[in-house]
C-alpha cells in the first residue's frame, strides 16, 4: 500500500529525528518504508542542497527555483518509484517548506511559489503531512542548546522564523484535511507517540 507522508516544521522541531523513529516502528511491524529528504534525496537534489544551504546567500526567486528543480529531481527518480513499489514514503520536508519559507517568509508570495512547484510536482501532494508546531523562539534556542551545525535558513533572524511558523498555520487553515498537527514542544518521546498515532490512524482509515 502506497502512501506518501511528509513531516514539516519550523528549525528546531525535531521532525527528522521523528521521521527516523517512526520509520523503525513502522518497519518493525512489516510495513515497508523509505525515507527521504528534501532538498536531497538524490545525487542532484543533495549537490543543489549544498548551494542552498552552505553556499553563498542567493536572490530569493532564484532559491525557490532551485527548491523546486531540487524536488522534480527527487519525485522522478526517488519518490514515484517507491510509490510505484507500494511503500510508504516518508520525506523530510516537501512543498509546504517552499511555501512557507519563500512564499510566505520571503514575501515572494504563497501562490507564486505554489505555482513554480506545481510544475514541478505535476499534482503529486502527500496523502498525509505530519506539522510538528512549535514556537519560532523555542525551536531556535533547540537548535543553539544542541550546538546542531547551523544551515544558511538556521542563521536567518528570528522575525524570519516567526514569519515561517505563520506561513504554515495559513497554509494548514487553507488545507485543514491533509495535516495532522503535533504539538512539537513535548517531550521527543511525547512528539514520536503523537505522531505516530497520527500516521496509525490514518493507515487504518484507508
Amino acid at each position: 500500500m502506497s502512501k506518501f507522508i511528509t513531516f514539516e516544521g519550523p528549525e528546531g522541531s525535531g521532525k527528522t529525528t521523528v521521521l527516523h523513529e517512526i520509520a523503525q516502528r513502522l518497519e518493525s511491524e512489516g510495513w515497508e518504508v523509505i525515507v527521504t529528504r528534501e532538498p536531497g534525496g538524490v545525487k542532484t537534489g543533495e549537490d543543489i542542497r549544498k548551494i542552498l544551504l552552505e553556499g553563498e546567500a542567493i536572490d530569493d526567486r532564484s532559491e525557490a527555483l532551485l527548491f523546486a528543480a531540487s524536488r522534480r529531481e527527487h519525485l522522478v527518480n526517488k519518490v514515484l518509484p517507491s510509490l510505484r513499489e507500494g511503500k510508504i514514503v516518508l520525506c523530510d520536508r516537501y512543498i509546504d517548506s517552499s511555501l512557507a519559507y519563500q512564499g510566505y517568509a520571503r514575501g515572494i508570495g504563497v501562490e507564486e511559489v505554489r505555482s513554480i512547484n506545481e510544475f514541478a510536482i505535476n499534482g503529486l501532494y502527500p496523502d498525509l503531512t505530519l506539522y510538528l508546531d512549535i514556537r519560532a523562539a523555542v525551536g531556535i534556542q533547540r537548535i543553539n542548546d544542541n550546538q546542531r551545525a547551523q544551515n544558511r535558513l538556521d542563521q536567518e533572524k528570528l522575525d524570519f522564523h516567526e514569519k515561517v511558523v505563520e506561513g504554515y498555520r495559513q497554509i494548514i487553515h487553507n488545507e485543514p484535511n491533509r495535516f495532522a498537527v503535533i504539538n512539537a514542544e513535548q517531550s521527543i518521546e511525547e512528539v514520536v507517540n503523537s505522531a505516530y498515532e497520527s500516521i496509525i490512524k490514518y493507515l487504518e482509515k484507508i
